[in-house]
């Protein structure tokens, strides 16, 4: 296994992933985003992908990097000064190895629209969270408005833990619009809402709604819905988190379609 050593942050590697990995925009011209650990590479491996770089940590043993590099054969593999890679890393304590990939293009299945829609969720941890429900559902389409955190950054992908793999998505959308023209049920999920999302039928071509984690949905999405559901809380609590009510109804939705 060839590899070369980086310790100087004058290095052209180095700051190419520097800007992947702190930039949107880097990552949406380029169409490329840093993987962070094991788990989001062998995710991303499954999918059919194969990343153009593997970089480990100095100190992150280089025989541990081998299988990976037997995995990845035409990806360069770089070790990174410590100080260097912890640059590069979204949590506190790195896992000690990274990868440059490109953005992946699922294609949707052909199956009854199970859309998600979500308008300005700023938390990478919650968008991540919620893709990979909505992958996890088996949902056809997740639909983002541009006030949304970057569905690629390495923060949303490791909330995702792979659902930005297999979930195709699309990115800035206008979402009041993208409503206007989606031929099926438009669920939005809002709080103060006499229907009970348990008491909807969910079969048909459906897309669920969700909002802002503080503000919610907007007037002008809620215009557009066809309905406005909420989630019954018996419980002495004022909301759900967004990502936990995307789940509950995401799932309803799957029981009633006999998955």
């Amino acid at each position: 296994m060839s590899e070369m050593s980086i310790t100087s942050r004058d290095n052209p590697l180095f700051k190419r992933l520097k800007k992947l990995a702190e930039s949107a925009r880097a990552r949406r011209d380029a169409q490329m985003t840093v993987l962070d650990g094991a788990h989001v590479l062998a995710a991303y491996l499954d999918a059919g992908g194969q990343p153009r770089t593997l970089v480990r940590a100095a100190s992150f043993d280089a025989a541990r990097l081998e299988p990976w590099a037997m995995r990845c054969p035409a990806a360069k593999t770089i070790a990174l000064a410590d100080v260097l890679f912890d640059e590069l890393t979204p949590v506190s304590t790195p896992t000690g190895l990274l990868a440059e990939a490109a953005w992946l293009s699922p294609v949707s299945p052909v199956a009854t629209p199970l859309v998600i829609v979500l308008e300005d969720i700023q938390d990478p941890g919650n968008l991540g969270a919620m893709l990979r429900t909505g992958a996890a559902a088996g949902a056809t389409l997740a639909v983002l408005s541009p006030g949304c955190h970057d569905a690629w950054s390495p923060k949303a992908l490791r909330g995702g833990q792979g659902a930005q793999f297999v979930l195709p998505m699309e990115c800035g959308v206008d979402v009041a619009a993208w409503c206007a023209q989606f031929d099926g049920e438009r669920l939005a999920l809002a709080l103060g809402e006499d229907g009970s999302v348990f008491a909807r039928a969910l079969t048909g071509p459906l897309a669920l709604l969700v909002g802002n984690e503080g503000a919610g949905l907007s007037k002008g999405v809620r215009a557009a819905a066809t309905a406005r559901v909420q989630i019954p809380m018996p419980g002495k609590m004022e909301s759900l988190n967004a990502s936990a009510a995307l789940a509950i109804a995401v799932f309803e939705a799957v029981r009633q379609r006999g998955g």
